[in-house]
């Protein structure tokens, strides 16, 4: 599954990293996915339990099943892992993003082309990060103003506090490339505890809100101190990374 690649130490998975080890260290012992992370349930404080994606029956929605059974299907490699420990960390926000995907599958059924609520709920699901941070900071990246948002704005970033959510998103960060962004969700939660920032994201989210793209586009590794060489202003210079707005 490449979990050694995974480097624990990396800013970004700082929320994960106690329990993301554990359950890395089972499953390179050759215990399931499912069964690893299972064991790393806290007593009656995830909503799921996880199971082996075999026991998805055919013909069934993934989502669905998820809201029918309480069991959350689970494939042996990395994106199925990084879920699973997103489903520890932040157990109400994945219940509510279930709970909104089967409201809109029980209005339109399962359709080729998803509409613009499922569509804003996978993004979310899959790319998202959770940006606390003052106004002005996120004026600036919502504006894509890249200089004044790593430069004269740069000293903000210390009254900031950005965790990334994304199962996709923690993936794709195995092997950090420059060009990797994240989908920015403003939160306005008032602590950093990653139980009160769950408990105000579930209560947050509704699917008319996502379906409107509420989203500032990051490039992670531009964070001061997630990213060696980024403490110089010609980091932000490569304009196919870190691109101009839209006219």
């Amino acid at each position: 599954m490449l979990l050694g690649a995974i480097d624990w130490s990396a800013p970004w998975l700082a929320p994960y990293a106690a329990v993301g080890q554990n359950v890395a260290a089972q499953v390179s012992a050759g215990v399931s996915s499912a069964a690893a992370l299972n064991a790393a349930l806290a007593p009656n404080a995830t909503p799921v339990r996880f199971v082996p994606q075999s026991d998805l029956p055919a013909g069934v929605a993934y989502e669905s099943y998820i809201f029918d059974s309480n069991c959350c299907p689970t494939r042996e490699g990395l994106h199925d892992f990084f879920n699973g420990l997103a489903w520890l960390r932040f157990p109400l926000t994945k219940r509510r993003l279930n709970h909104l995907h089967v409201a809109q599958i029980a209005q339109t059924g399962i359709q080729p082309v998803r509409g613009p609520a499922r569509d804003g709920l996978t993004l979310f699901d899959e790319n998202a990060a959770f940006l606390q941070c003052p106004d002005a900071l996120w004026a600036a990246l919502a504006a894509k103003d890249w200089e004044l948002l790593f430069g004269e704005l740069r000293p903000l970033w210390a009254q900031s506090h950005l965790v990334l959510f994304g199962h996709a998103l923690l993936e794709k960060l195995v092997y950090p490339r420059k060009p990797i962004t994240a989908h920015v969700y403003r939160a306005q939660a008032a602590t950093h505890s990653i139980a009160d920032l769950d408990a105000w994201m579930a209560a947050d989210l509704s699917a008319e809100r996502l379906a409107s793209k509420p989203f500032a586009h990051l490039p992670v590794l531009g964070v001061p101190g997630w990213w060696p060489g980024n403490d110089v202003p010609t980091f932000y210079g490569d304009a196919s990374v870190f691109r101009a707005p839209r006219a």
